[in-house]
């Protein structure tokens, strides 16, 4: 077969493509040139350069799209999911090199090796000035226990390090296996003297350390992000350096790179660095060797980890194929609603759409549920690997018999504070609406943000809420109240045109008669 690698490859990746079937080089092809030349090639294998679209891809027969890397935003995953063509990419090479770089911050942190260099460079030796701390005894809080996050975990233990973690989509039995105790991000704040941050950037996790949370760290505490940039409020970091209250912080990723403005450039007390996590020969070796690997197992039908989709086969895919959004929107509605560690997820098929084969459905949901919250790309086929190394239970139930509608999708999530449900249906075919959450009937469509709130049936709630929104000029779109009684219990569905801040949610949180205030952002 005819393999085109259309942006620099390590050259490790490219000679193992060539022991089994002809590969041309061709870097910078200008879209028109790859659009004509592309019918002639079986795979294809990209990095972020080349942007592989819908237009590419219509005018390829490509059986295998590989990204060396992580990302996939270059690349039409719809519509090589149409056309039949599988997309896959590289996560796991660097994560070592992600981990190291981590601990390589740390210990400079501890010993300030950057300024201590620039010091003698500039003829001092000033060796009283850079007193350090030992990491031996110390408590290293990680916030995220995923794949780079247990490395790092694994390696500091051997160091000597004590070591605890937040992670809500982690079971304490996982914990237990990397030898790390679970907490809550109150207590890693308050306990540790390290904290390392190796979470993904969403709506939840942006400005996850700020002011409040820099308040309640033990005084002196050192912080590293080679995570995402976003994660860390900047400027909350930049006074809590400055008062002393954080003795040291290392950072690998900015919300604005490169931070050219950034007041932390300022501080002798901040080490920077310009995104090298993945920047290792090891690193671009791996990802070479690890897409070529997979590229070759997909050219002979065989499985690949870590394919981005799965081209269902068309007799299941004509059948489920409009169900496959509500399923995904389901996962990350309902996932947005859970509080505490999760336990398991139940998916139940009701009516006609329980008689197709749901297992695809169940993934979908699952890659809704984890891609709302992992650092790690999830897709679907590492979805259902991602919740077994977590310990998520999952349970499929499927039957034909009729209730309200003709066929009715519920996903459930159990935590250890409680459980979530949410149900949809498809409207005049394809349209995706959530029609129940727990036992409570309301009408929303899957998109766009929105308040979701737990309270009582009574006049004078729903107003004040209205009214502080009003207030703080958001917005409302759209609404349903879904209720089991005239004053009694109630759920509120508010489609808003205008993102809900954490100050907004606990004032409307602190209405007479609300329960719970919840954003949903879809």
């Amino acid at each position: 077969m005819r393999i085109l690698v259309s942006d620099p490859l390590s050259q490790a990746g490219v000679d193992l493509l060539k022991r089994e079937h002809d590969v041309d080089v061709m870097t910078d092809l200008l879209p028109e040139e790859l659009t004509r030349l592309i019918g002639n090639y079986d795979a294809l294998i990209v990095r972020s350069g080349t942007k592989v679209t819908k237009d590419v891809i219509e005018a390829s027969n490509l059986k295998v799209i590989g990204r060396a890397g992580v990302g996939v935003d270059n690349i039409d995953v719809d519509a090589a999911t149409a056309k039949g063509t599988i997309v896959i990419n590289a996560p796991e090479g660097n994560m070592i090199s992600a981990a190291e770089h981590t601990i390589s911050l740390m210990m400079a942190l501890s010993r300030s090796i950057p300024q201590a260099c620039f010091s003698v460079r500039n003829g001092e030796w000033q060796r009283s000035r850079f007193l350090g701390v030992e990491v031996f005894g110390k408590t290293l809080g990680v916030l995220g226990l995923g794949r780079i996050g247990a490395e790092v975990a694994k390696r500091m233990r051997a160091f000597g390090m004590n070591v605890i973690a937040y992670d809500p989509f982690i079971t304490i039995e996982r914990a237990k296996e990397l030898r790390v105790e679970l907490t809550s991000l109150d207590e890693v704040l308050a306990n540790s003297d390290f904290i390392t941050i190796h979470t993904s950037l969403t709506k939840e996790t942006y400005h996850l350390i700020g002011a409040p949370e820099i308040v309640k760290m033990r005084d002196g505490v050192r912080i590293l992000n080679v995570a995402r940039g976003g994660i860390i409020d900047e400027k909350a970091l930049f006074d809590g350096l400055k008062s002393g209250k954080i003795a040291g912080a290392a950072l690998d990723v900015f919300e604005r790179e490169p931070p050219t403005e950034s007041p932390l450039l300022k501080l002798d007390t901040c080490i920077l660095t310009p995104h090298l996590g993945a920047s290792t020969v090891e690193a671009q070796i791996n990802v070479a060797v690890a897409i070529a690997e997979q590229t070759l197992s997909a050219l002979k039908g065989e499985p690949v980890r870590n394919a981005v989709n799965v081209p269902i086969r068309p007799e299941t895919f004509g059948a489920i194929k409009s169900y496959m959004p509500l399923s995904e929107q389901l996962g990350k509605f309902c996932i947005q609603l859970v509080e505490g560690q999760i336990k398991g997820i139940e998916v139940t098929y009701v009516g006609e759409v329980g008689q197709c084969d749901v297992h695809p459905l169940t993934i979908a949901v699952l890659k809704g549920v984890l891609d709302h919250v992992l650092e790690s790309p999830v897709n679907f086929v590492n979805a259902q690997m991602f919740a077994k190394k977590r310990g998520i239970r999952i349970t499929e139930t499927k039957t034909e018999r009729l209730e309200d509608f003709q066929s009715l999708i519920t996903v459930r999530i159990d935590s250890d504070k409680g459980d979530w449900s949410v149900s949809g249906t498809l409207f005049m075919g394809d349209l995706p609406r959530i029609v129940k959450i727990g036992n409570y009937y309301v009408d929303a469509e899957t998109k766009g943000c929105m308040l979701i709130t737990s309270h009582i049936d009574k006049p004078g709630v729903i107003g004040k809420v209205g009214t502080l929104l009003g207030n703080n000029n958001i917005n409302v779109a759209g609404m349903n109240v879904g209720r089991d009684n005239v004053r009694g219990r109630a759920v509120m569905v508010l489609a808003l045109d205008d993102p809900i801040s954490d100050e907004v949610l606990a004032q409307i949180r602190g209405i007479d008669g609300i329960s719970v205030a919840t954003a949903v952002v879809l």
